[in-house]
């Protein structure tokens, strides 16, 4: 939905007024699952890119805090590991993202993700699959940051003790995920027109591939003015807010199982 959403010359076929809307449609004319195109590269590419992620995150975190604030929690350092952290996890998730999104768009051509692949590869290179990584990092960095800011900030309210408490991480994870989706969702649209290529009206005078992120927001300008930043920020704040939710609710348990195991293992010796 997000992807069709954030269209910037889309079909009248695919022209939604809100978000009930476009799943109704899609549903309805292009299939019950249609919405679900592209699910299994999303899944391929999030396991090693997690595992990047929150990896680098904790060990950054203790590292930096000790730096800034020895003994105590520091929003800088949390804003610092996040920020690195999101290099590794969009290095491992970018290519992923560019075969998800032409998949996900209106008559898309590709009915398999290898299909995709080879086309991408055969008609514009490697380097397409990180055509909007310079744009996804300027997206995510940002988002990132502002993420684990805020889901700290809201651990030290409703878990000021640090305990594994599952209502607050999903409370803090899904309130977190909805502040950054919404402050980076003019970043979101270029990346989108990154990823697609999408074919815009001759009016637009746009010729070639779309390259950058200044190439991204002067073409997102040109064809619909400032409104066109901010296109599909509903679906992007609906989607990221259980999408964060979950990530730090198994996050947090796996994080709890583990520490108590090693913690048991000491007590045993």
């Amino acid at each position: 939905l997000q992807t069709r959403m954030q269209s910037l010359r889309p079909e009248p076929a695919a022209r939604y007024r809100n978000v009930l809307e476009a799943l109704w449609r899609i549903a309805r004319t292009e299939g019950l699952w249609r919405p679900m195109r592209g699910m299994n590269i999303t899944a391929t590419g999030a396991g090693p890119a997690h595992a990047l992620y929150f990896a680098c995150y904790e060990k950054l975190k203790k590292t930096l805090s000790d730096v800034i604030h020895a003994g105590g929690n520091s929003h800088v350092a949390n804003g610092a590991a996040g920020c690195v952290a999101t290099l590794l996890h969009d290095a491992a998730m970018n290519p992923a993202e560019v075969v998800k999104q032409r998949m996900q768009m209106y008559n898309s051509p590709y009915q398999r993700v290898t299909d995709c692949v080879r086309a991408v590869w055969h008609n514009e290179g490697a380097g397409a699959f990180y055509r909007s990584y310079t744009t996804q990092l300027t997206m995510n960095i940002p988002f990132q940051a502002i993420h684990f800011m805020t889901y700290e900030f809201l651990q030290e309210q409703l878990n000021p003790h640090r305990q594994y408490n599952p209502g607050s991480h999903v409370v803090s994870g899904a309130c977190a995920g909805a502040v950054a989706a919404a402050a980076t969702t003019p970043l979101d649209v270029c990346k989108t027109l990154l990823n697609t290529q999408e074919s815009l009206a001759l009016s637009s005078n746009i010729s070639g591939h779309i390259t950058g992120m200044a190439n991204a927001f002067r073409t997102v300008y040109q064809v619909g003015g400032v409104t066109a930043y901010f296109r599909g920020v509903q679906a992007r704040v609906i989607y990221q807010m259980p999408s964060t939710a979950i990530a730090w609710s198994v996050y947090e348990f796996f994080k709890y199982i583990l520490t108590k195991r090693q913690e048991e293992r000491r007590a045993g010796k």
